[in-house]
């Protein structure tokens, strides 16, 4: 089968090339879905570039991709969820990513029934930034409505999800966006809106219950300022802490490193009296089944900026690295 590789990390386009590789290896749990469209995350490029080979150490060569939709193929012998021909999407497990190829191989607790309303394109928009969405403002912060939740780059993919969800809960939604997608933001929901070019969130806002960040470790550290005593920061762009290393069942001796690197902010988050966590989101088809109901039922709908072919993969992952993305991009690969 056709599929983008990793032969070595770094981040030059040269370091994912398109190539055959043999078809993966159908287990008794597992299901193979033969790609038609692939999400593509600025985590592809993280991974390529060999930033998270600490904690998910990919030996290349590789197959990259996080985000799937398409056709079931063939299921394992004791596969009972889905059956060949059924539509389905996933975030395949941290250890099984590969989606920009024509086929993977996906465990079925990892997938859920594509949404009807969405084409395939629309489908592979959403499992990472959902699934990240949902288990930070719903799994983390616990959010309520009448609360109030701060989300960084609202008009990104995360964002632009995040944001319906939080207003789905019916908390209040603050976020920053550039002056060209204020209009868009709001209309996803955003009650209060800040133009990162010429205002400052930090004295803007204040007393929130949740922030959602997604940015540098500065931004990071401006983020506790906004937060009322008991509130929670929920970082997916790091630092990572020592709970995550612990969830990851990583060595212990990764834990005391993971310490180090978190040190700082959970010291000045304690000094507020707030907490810090650090998201890695996890595959989990059960929550995207629930996520599939709020989109068939017009509650959520994907945000989508440009659809790439797939000999196109490397061209759409550095348009993603520009971070002008309006939701999400897109490989088309059948």
């Amino acid at each position: 089968m056709k599929a983008f590789i990793v032969d070595r990390y770094g981040n030059s386009v040269d370091n994912l090339r398109v190539g055959e590789m043999p078809e993966p290896e159908v287990r008794e749990h597992d299901v193979l879905v033969q790609v038609h469209a692939a999400g593509v995350n600025l985590l592809d490029s993280k991974i390529r570039d060999g930033e998270f080979k600490l904690i998910l150490p990919y030996r290349p060569p590789f197959i990259l991709g996080n985000d799937v939709a398409g056709v079931v193929v063939r299921v394992g012998a004791r596969v009972r969820k889905f059956k060949p021909g059924d539509e389905v999407y996933a975030r395949p497990d941290k250890d099984r990513i590969g989606t920009f190829a024509e086929f993977i191989s996906i465990n079925e607790d990892d997938l859920a029934p594509k949404p009807k309303r969405l084409t395939m394109e629309e489908a592979a928009a959403i499992p990472l930034v959902g699934l990240t969405a949902w288990q930070a403002l719903i799994e983390i912060a616990n959010l309520r409505k009448g609360q109030k939740v701060f989300i960084h780059a609202g008009s990104g993919g995360v964002g632009t999800f995040a944001i319906q969800l939080a207003k789905h809960i019916g908390a209040t939604v603050a976020t920053t966006t550039s002056a060209a997608n204020i209009d868009l933001v709001k209309r996803l929901g955003a009650d209060v809106v800040i133009d990162y070019r010429t205002d400052d969130f930090e004295t803007v806002l204040h007393d929130y219950d949740v922030v959602l960040n997604s940015l540098d470790n500065a931004t990071t550290e401006k983020s506790l300022r906004v937060l009322k005593p008991s509130g929670k920061l929920i970082s997916i762009s790091g630092p990572p802490d020592p709970r995550f290393a612990r969830e990851i069942g990583k060595p212990w001796i990764l834990r005391p490193v993971m310490r180090v690197l978190s040190y700082r902010i959970r010291k000045a988050a304690k000094r507020r009296q707030v907490s810090y966590s650090f998201l890695f989101m996890r595959a989990s088809g059960d929550q995207l089944r629930e996520i599939t109901s709020l989109i068939d039922s017009g509650i959520i709908q994907p945000v989508m900026d440009r659809i790439f072919p797939f000999e196109s993969t490397n061209d759409a992952m550095a348009y993603v690295e520009k971070g002008r993305a309006k939701g999400k991009v897109v490989v088309k690969v059948k």
